[in-house]
């Protein structure tokens, strides 16, 4: 029983030191949510909007030896959960400096681990306040040295994807916005927009679907520049695994759309 007690302990100690080696330090700090894909340039950090207000986030950086366009990672309605950080990856991986603020951070320190806690906290948050806090995360990305600041977009899921389109609104410096299956702005607030936008859906999802030939004709009047796609099978929030069609080839086929646009749009 003790021998066996020994071999487990050493191999729990070879394990935890094999996650930090691969960039998994970020577990030893208590800092992030566990989860199991790691960028070898991943980690936590803090940063403060403009009212001195401290964010909490993740960034993920690609391994490349030039500067590489940046994109500002929105979380879903339940706040941070351990899903997010892995997109950050995915984009890192394709060539960018992603940035994943925590929006409910700045007013309860981190997202709760519950995620019906998070939809409830979110649901506190002001339109103005999660402005301020993308704009702290805009300008947190824009300062890296390693990030090409005139090539900035975001990309959103859920809730965070009709913040993605809504940021779209308030600053006229992004040159991409992707809308993972979220609401539109109100019209009076599109012409602000000066981003190219991409539209992901999911085929059964009336909810946000039903809106979406009106936004298109709206963004057509006023000469802007919205494409946008319905994947077969899915329902909202399919890009997250555990969704209606996430087990289906339409994920990968809308990452193909989301980061050709991205090419198309910020460059490699």
């Amino acid at each position: 029983m003790k021998a066996g007690s020994s071999a487990r302990r050493y191999a729990v100690a070879v394990m935890l030191g094999i996650l930090a080696g691969a960039g998994g330090g970020w577990l030893l700090r208590g800092e992030a949510p566990k989860r199991a894909m790691v960028t070898t340039h991943g980690e936590w950090v803090r940063f403060k909007n403009a009212s001195g207000d401290s964010i909490r986030a993740y960034v993920a950086y690609p391994e490349r030896k030039d500067k590489a366009p940046g994109i500002i990672v929105i979380h879903e309605i339940f706040g941070l959960t351990d899903w997010e950080p892995s997109v950050a990856d995915r984009l890192a991986a394709a060539g960018y400096v992603a940035v994943l603020p925590d929006l409910l951070s700045s007013r309860w320190g981190a997202s709760p681990a519950d995620p019906d806690s998070g939809r409830k906290l979110t649901a506190l948050l002001v339109p103005d306040q999660v402005t301020a806090d993308l704009d702290a995360a805009y300008q947190y990305l824009t300062s890296l040295p390693a990030v090409r600041s005139s090539d900035i977009g975001t990309i959103g899921f859920c809730w965070g994807g009709g913040q993605s389109f809504r940021y779209a609104t308030n600053n006229p410096k992004l040159k991409a916005s992707v809308v993972c299956y979220g609401v539109a702005p109100d019209s009076a607030d599109l012409p602000r927009i000066k981003a190219s936008i991409l539209g992901v859906y999911g085929e059964n999802d009336a909810r946000i679907d039903q809106s979406v030939p009106g936004v298109d004709s709206a963004m057509k009047r006023l000469g802007k520049r919205y494409q946008y796609d319905f994947y077969p099978g899915t329902g909202h929030g399919f890009l997250k695994p555990g969704r209606q069609g996430s087990d289906t080839d339409q994920p990968e086929k809308a990452w193909a759309r989301i980061l050709g646009f991205y090419r198309d749009r910020l460059g490699k």
